[in-house]
């Protein structure tokens, strides 16, 4: 199912304004990333089984569209790229989770290059996308070709991150 739906998320990123959405999105799950609480305070339980599987259900499909939309943008079109992504990133996350989660926690520093890596392919996405990629060609074109883009969103997705997760630290010391 995921193959599938990867495969039409890159022929939907030919859209207009279709990776700037996608790149927004990544950012701001690369933020929440490196901004989230450690500890389970903020997890709420229900007692109704179907507010349960609603909330099962939603958060594999943001993790379906975070993977999807990664991969897809990762690959830059390339279907032998696409099918490798998918190779290896779906059985990470089905098989790999605890094994991750235990690395994660003994090398934090993991999530912040997950967090930053997250920025630099939203602002591969964004300089790239059909809506704004002939004019940044014309009239920036540094933008692509110095990786300004990139470098930015990575920026902005870890300085906001850490301010983020200091003021989550503050709050609750």
């Amino acid at each position: 199912m995921r193959i599938v739906l990867t495969i039409f998320a890159v022929k939907l990123l030919t859209l207009p304004y279709l990776k700037l959405v996608g790149s927004v999105l990544l950012v701001w799950i690369g933020i929440q990333l490196l901004s989230a609480d450690e500890g389970e305070e903020n997890v709420s339980s229900s007692d109704n089984l179907a507010a349960a599987i609603k909330t099962i259900l939603l958060a594999d499909l943001v993790m379906s569209l975070d993977n999807v939309l990664g991969v897809a943008a990762a690959a830059k079109g390339s279907m032998p790229l696409l099918i490798i992504g998918l190779a290896v990133s779906i059985p990470l996350v089905i098989f790999g989770a605890s094994l991750l989660l235990k690395v994660m926690e003994r090398f934090p520093i993991i999530i912040t290059i997950g967090g930053g890596l997250l920025g630099w392919v939203a602002g591969e996405m964004a300089v790239t996308d059909p809506a704004v990629s002939g004019w940044l060609e014309a009239n920036a074109p540094y933008m692509h070709h110095m990786y300004v883009g990139p470098i930015l969103c990575t920026a902005l997705v870890l300085i906001t991150g850490k301010v983020l997760s200091n003021r989550h630290h503050d709050k609750s010391a």
